[in-house]
């Protein structure tokens, strides 16, 4: 099956030596332009959204990057990609072959509304990674014995605003064998959802044959990427920048949290890479109660000072009897 190659380098507006801050840096000024929390054209920034999502996901993970590249540099966007053969062998998700009944490939499901496009699902996903065995038969002689159907695994995009309140989503599945026809049905998201949690949802996977029961259908929980906050956990981890004058006279100052933003307090004397933890504004676990965020602090300079503040600064180091490197 065809599929249309992603270039994720593009999606970030990126070049392909990019290093990883700079990857970083273009996926956060992106990714807060097109939150569908802040954008005007909800549909449209919410495509975007994800878009840019799947890009970050495989370039900021070394691993994943290094595989992508070796794809070659060719490729054009939009361009029809076969994934090249042998690529199993690099644990490409669903190219892998295991089990698939008169040799179809696995990538032949197609997933939608999960996040994540077919191109991601071949090379990186668990889409059609299916773990079902063959229902028992009715006798080696029998013409037609009862096999169950394949599970089918997939991935979804689940947004840190659904890890918090849950959601209901819109899923379709559609492999050569349905003829054209999709299938769709409604997915709960409950909230506390992990990273790579597995959502079961029971006889939606490949049908069974000679009466056998279908197989199961197992999508894998990957969470967005957010442009402020990391997770840990059930942890929330924000990356504070401190001027110097706020970390040696401490400050008050504005974090992101998933609830609005909250005011705390840099106690004077505080070290860049110091911990700072706001209790229960993490994510909710299983059972409801929630992490924490955690504000790392690091301290900058100014880039470049007015004649004015360099002589300030020369006057501070001149006074100062503070020796770091005793």
């Amino acid at each position: 099956m065809a599929l249309q190659y992603k270039d994720y380098y593009k999606s970030l507006g990126v070049s392909r030596t990019a290093s990883n801050d700079e990857i970083k840096k273009a996926f956060r000024k992106l990714a807060r332009e097109y939150h569908p929390d802040v954008a005007k054209d909800k549909k449209k920034a919410e495509e975007k959204f994800k878009e840019i999502n799947e890009a970050y996901e495989v370039l900021s993970d070394p691993e994943k990057r290094r595989r992508y590249d070796e794809l070659g540099a060719d490729w054009k966007g939009g361009s029809e990609f076969r994934p090249p053969p042998g690529w199993e062998q690099f644990g490409g998700g669903s190219t892998h072959q295991r089990g698939a009944r008169g040799g179809r490939p696995d990538y032949d499901f197609q997933f939608g509304g999960t996040g994540f496009s077919d191109f991601f699902e071949a090379i990186f996903g668990a889409a059609a990674n299916r773990r079902g065995r063959p229902a028992p038969g009715r006798g080696f002689m029998d013409e037609d014995p009862a096999e169950r159907g394949r599970d089918i695994e997939g991935d979804i995009m689940v947004t840190l605003d659904e890890v918090m309140k849950g959601s209901v989503r819109q899923v379709n599945v559609s492999t050569p064998d349905d003829e054209g026809r999709t299938r769709t049905f409604q997915v709960k998201i409950p909230p506390g959802v992990a990273e790579g949690q597995k959502l079961r949802i029971s006889g939606r996977g490949e049908a069974g044959a000679g009466g056998g029961s279908a197989g199961d259908l197992y999508l894998r929980v990957r969470l967005a990427k957010h442009p402020d906050l990391e997770v840990s956990d059930h942890n929330l981890i924000y990356e504070a920048d401190l001027a110097p004058w706020e970390a040696v006279l401490g400050a008050h100052i504005s974090v992101p949290t998933l609830d609005g933003r909250v005011n705390i307090k840099i106690p004077p004397g505080t070290q860049s890479g110091q911990k700072l933890r706001v209790r229960g504004r993490g994510l909710p676990g299983r059972d409801g109660a929630r992490g924490d965020l955690i504000v790392v602090t690091q301290i900058v300079v100014p880039p470049s000072v007015t004649d004015e503040e360099r002589k300030l600064w020369e006057k501070l180091a001149h006074e100062s009897r503070f020796k770091p490197r005793e």
